[in-house]
């Protein structure tokens, strides 16, 4: 497992922070990081989500170092690794 990964699950064991999402922290990432689909910094972008990387359930920060530019398609595939991610640190 990757350090990063390791520091991050560890974090989550300790923390017992929850979850919580900033729409500023968004407004950051979409303003430093234009939508693919419509090249705006502004706005819906269509057929796209922001993602956090690394999941918020398992300590990953709300801010715009760990938001990417995901597919819908791609975002069903990694919600359901999520999930069992998150499961696990219950």
């Amino acid at each position: 497992m990757h350090a990063a990964a390791v520091l991050a699950v560890g974090l989550v064991m300790l923390s017992g922070l929850g979850a919580h999402r900033s729409t500023s922290a968004k407004r950051t990432f979409q303003h430093e990081h234009p939508c693919p689909s419509t090249g705006k910094t502004t706005g819906k972008c269509p057929g796209y989500l922001v993602d956090h990387v690394w999941p918020l359930c398992a300590a990953g920060a709300d801010s715009p170092v760990n938001m990417q530019w995901q597919t819908y398609d791609a975002a069903h595939a990694k919600d359901q690794w999520e999930r069992r991610l998150c499961r696990a640190q219950r």
